[in-house]
């Protein structure tokens, strides 16, 4: 099992994983965030592919612990005009990461429970995707 494995495992137990850093399992912080930058369309949608492709190697190493015990993660993609997002569901909660293209720039833009909307906000690195899933499978009763 991976790192990221025991976590999801470690956090629907309510415990630490064994062996486990604070910093490979944040399981009680939200995500670190920051404001959102504008980028070049080519940096942003580059970014947004790096960070996609990891939501979907971790929810699917979430997925392998989770299909035991019920429900699973779902990843949706989708598109509209000038955006590139996905969403990531567990049971009720959802996050979703966008990307939204203006001119010849386009920012980032995260979704997620317990999160500040007030200002438009970006995962501070590829990295927090493990700490925002996690704090999707957090029940919301003792979050």
């Amino acid at each position: 099992m991976t790192p990221f494995m025991l976590a999801v495992s470690a956090k629907l137990d309510g415990e630490p994983a064994a062996g486990a850093e604070p910093a490979e399992c944040p399981f009680d912080t939200a995500p670190a965030t920051e404001p959102s930058r504008t980028r070049s369309i080519a940096a942003a949608a580059d970014v947004q592919v790096i960070v996609r492709s990891l939501a979907e190697q971790l929810v699917s190493e979430a997925n392998a612990v989770l299909r035991e015990r019920g429900d699973v993660f779902e990843l949706v993609d989708g598109t509209g005009p000038g955006a590139f997002t996905f969403t990531i569901r567990y049971r009720d909660r959802e996050a979703r990461i966008a990307t939204v293209v203006s001119g010849h720039t386009a920012t980032a833009s995260l979704s997620a429970p317990g999160l500040d909307e007030t200002e438009t906000r970006e995962l501070s690195g590829a990295d927090e995707l493990q700490s925002l899933l996690l704090t999707l499978l957090a029940d919301p009763a003792h979050a």
